[in-house]
């Protein structure tokens, strides 16, 4: 089914405003995910069709917020180029908003850092 997802790209005050206005935490961060919808790790909804934006025949999976500073700074961190730390960040929260998470250090976090590699080296993005 295809989709959309609305992208913005900020610098650290930025998306530390949003990370203050929209989850009450106190400083900036690489990326932030806003799901439309709360959907199962690679399940198809039953209801898929009623999800369908009627003006644009897509799914609005939700928003993406991604600091430009942070991802520059991550890039230089680990050592490898802004175009792979870029990629990562954009899998990363387009799980989130297919509904993967990493909130414990348990199964759900081993799924989504399963399907971000196995994502990432189809991209020809890995470390």
């Amino acid at each position: 089914m295809p989709c959309e997802i609305d992208v913005l790209l900020s610098d650290d005050a930025g998306i530390h405003a949003i990370n203050l206005d929209m989850r009450g935490v106190d400083r900036p961060t690489d990326v932030l995910s806003f799901p439309m919808f709360s959907l199962t790790p690679g399940q198809l909804p039953e209801d898929v069709e009623a999800m369908v934006d009627p003006d644009t025949g897509l799914v609005p999976l939700g928003d993406m917020v991604i600091s430009l500073d942070r991802a520059m700074s991550q890039a230089e961190e680990f050592g490898h180029g802004i175009k792979r730390e870029l990629g990562y960040l954009v899998v990363h929260s387009v799980l989130h908003l297919l509904g993967y998470d990493h909130l414990d250090e348990g199964p759900m976090k081993q799924q989504m850092r399963r399907r971000e590699e196995e994502i990432m080296a189809r991209l020809l993005l890995k470390r």
